[in-house]
C-alpha cells in the first residue's frame, strides 16, 4: 500500500496540534483529515474509513475513550488502527485507552520524529495483518489457502499438484479478470522454465475436473479467467 493511499485521521480540539500533526504527516504523503472533538472524529471515520486514527483523549462533546468505544462497536470500521494523544503522566488514560480497544498511545508533547515513527510501526501491523488475510482467498463455498497449500471446495478437502494450486490460486485472486497465457506461464512457470501453451489447457481441464467447469472460461486467443 501506497503512502498516497493510507487515510489517516486526526481528533484534537487543540488547532495548533491538530495543525502541527498534520503539517507533519501530510508531508510525508498521508491522506489527512482532521476533526475538533469526538462526535465529529466519530462520523468523518464512518464517512473516510481511515486506516488509523489518532484521538486525543481529553475532548469537548464526546472525549476519545468515548469515541473509541463508539468506533469499536461501529461495523466496517472497527477494526480502524486506534493511537491516543495523552498528556505526560496520565496514566489512568492510557490503561482507560487500552481499555476501549486502543492499539497504542503517544504522548504530549508531540515530538515528530517520535510521531513518524508510531505511525509506521501501527501501518506496517496493518500490512502485516492483511498479508496474513490474503494467504486465505473465500469465494463462495471455495478456500484456498496459500500458505498451507490447501484447497477446500464444499467442504471437501483437496489435494492439488503444487502447479495446478498456483495456477487456481493465481486465477482466482482476481475474479472475472482474464489473464493472457503469457502472464499465467510467467507467474505460475517462471521465465526460465520452457514449456507449451498447451501445458495451461493441461492444468484447466484438470482443475475443471475438479473445482467445477463452470468456474473456468476461456477467452480464445487471450487466455483464461475465474468465475465465481
Amino acid at each position: 500500500m501506497k503512502k498516497q493511499d493510507i487515510k489517516i485521521l486526526l481528533v484534537d480540539d487543540e488547532p495548533d496540534i491538530l495543525e502541527i500533526l498534520n503539517y507533519n504527516l501530510s508531508s510525508q504523503g498521508y491522506q489527512v483529515y482532521t476533526a475538533k472533538n469526538g462526535v465529529e472524529g466519530v462520523a468523518k471515520a464512518k464517512k473516510n474509513k481511515p486506516h488509523l486514527i489518532i484521538l486525543d483523549v481529553m475532548m469537548p462533546e464526546m472525549d476519545g475513550i468515548e469515541a473509541c468505544e463508539e468506533i469499536r462497536n461501529t461495523p466496517g470500521i472497527e477494526n480502524t488502527l486506534i493511537t491516543f494523544l495523552t498528556a505526560r503522566g496520565e496514566d489512568y488514560s492510557q490503561v482507560a485507552g487500552y481499555d476501549a480497544g486502543a492499539d497504542d498511545y503517544i504522548t504530549k508533547p508531540v515530538k515528530p520524529k517520535v510521531l513518524l515513527s508510531k505511525v509506521k510501526a501501527l501501518l506496517r501491523r496493518l500490512r502485516e495483518e492483511k498479508s496474513k488475510q490474503e494467504d486465505i482467498l473465500k469465494i463462495g463455498e471455495l478456500i484456498i489457502n496459500r500458505e498451507e497449500y490447501r484447497v477446500v471446495n464444499h467442504g471437501m478437502n483437496l489435494i492439488l499438484p503444487r502447479k495446478e494450486f498456483e495456477l487456481l490460486a493465481l486465477l482466482a485472486s482476481k475474479p472475472d479478470k482474464v489473464f493472457r497465457r503469457d502472464v499465467i506461464l510467467d507467474e505460475v512457470w517462471g521465465r526460465e522454465v520452457v514449456v507449451g501453451g498447451r501445458t495451461i489447457d493441461v492444468h484447466i481441464r484438470k482443475l475443471r475436473e475438479k473445482i467445477g467447469d463452470h468456474h473456468f472460461q476461456t477467452i480464445k486467443g487471450v487466455g483464461y479467467k475465474f468465475v465465481q
